[in-house]
């Protein structure tokens, strides 16, 4: 084995030491103060660069630890991280926020943020070019979002932030309800008539008083008749004559795609 004199060991040493520290990255908020970290923050968030903003915002709530400039600091990094298309770090960085500091005057704006990240989630990119609503999706993302929005308007129902989320709640009970008739009328239309009788009737007793319970109780009717059940299928009828004598699904049958009904904002 070759014997390396001992000045050029050191020689080769000092050099890996010297790549080793010129590959790290350079930190430019050094000598910052965390008043000129912040404001180069809120510089990338109003420009919409977010993935520039996470980063600073992280260095910001490291230097004020313990400070409020700090809880803010999380606070901007999770709307920067829902922004950026980040959801499951934004909702980590909300859930961290709630549990340091669950007397903080800015603990409604977490759970509205937090029910804002999921509201919609599973919508697709061009769902509009298809007249395609959340109802039509996976629906976790939606009930995750009405249980932070229901915590919101029941802790804090002075909360500026209140108004917007009872809205929001009654747009995801109306898009829940939809989805089952969506599965049901999937059914039915394949012949399936127990199955669209089980996804109809979820549809009208789980959820009272939305848009959906019309066409809910008209796939009843149709799915006892392709049954044979005929005094279910009377009853059935009775009671949609009575909760909507001027529907028009009897004449021109299932209700055609148009604009989403649950657009109020």
């Amino acid at each position: 084995m070759p014997r390396f004199p001992l000045p050029l060991i050191s020689a080769l040493l000092a050099a890996g030491l010297l790549a080793a520290c010129s590959s790290t990255p350079e930190d430019k908020t050094a000598g910052w103060s965390t008043d000129k970290i912040y404001s180069e923050a809120r510089d990338e968030l109003n420009g919409g660069s977010y993935d520039k903003a996470v980063p600073l915002l992280e260095k910001l709530e490291g230097r004020a630890a313990g400070t409020p400039l700090a809880q803010q600091a999380q606070l901007e990094k999770a709307y920067a991280q829902y922004k950026g298309g980040e959801k499951a770090q934004a909702i980590a960085t909300l859930d961290r926020f709630m549990k340091l500091h669950p007397a903080s005057p800015a603990y409604d704006y977490a759970l509205y943020l937090k029910g804002l990240v999921n509201f919609n989630d599973n919508l697709g990119l061009f769902s509009w070019l298809s007249r395609q609503d959340l109802s039509e999706r996976d629906q976790k993302a939606a009930k995750d979002s009405f249980e932070s929005f229901r915590e919101l308007v029941t802790r804090f129902p002075e909360s500026r932030y209140t108004p917007d989320a009872r809205q929001r709640m009654t747009y995801i009970v109306n898009s829940l309800a939809q989805y089952e008739v969506h599965v049901a009328r999937y059914y039915y239309e394949r012949g399936a008539y127990v199955a669209a009788v089980s996804r109809a009737q979820s549809a009208v007793a789980d959820y009272k008083d939305v848009p959906a319970t019309e066409e809910a109780l008209y796939i009843l009717v149709r799915s006892y008749d392709a049954l044979g059940l005929t005094q279910l299928r009377d009853d059935t009828r009775r009671v949609m004559d009575a909760s909507y004598p001027q529907s028009s699904l009897p004449q021109t049958g299932f209700k055609a795609k148009a604009n989403p009904w649950w657009k109020f904002w």
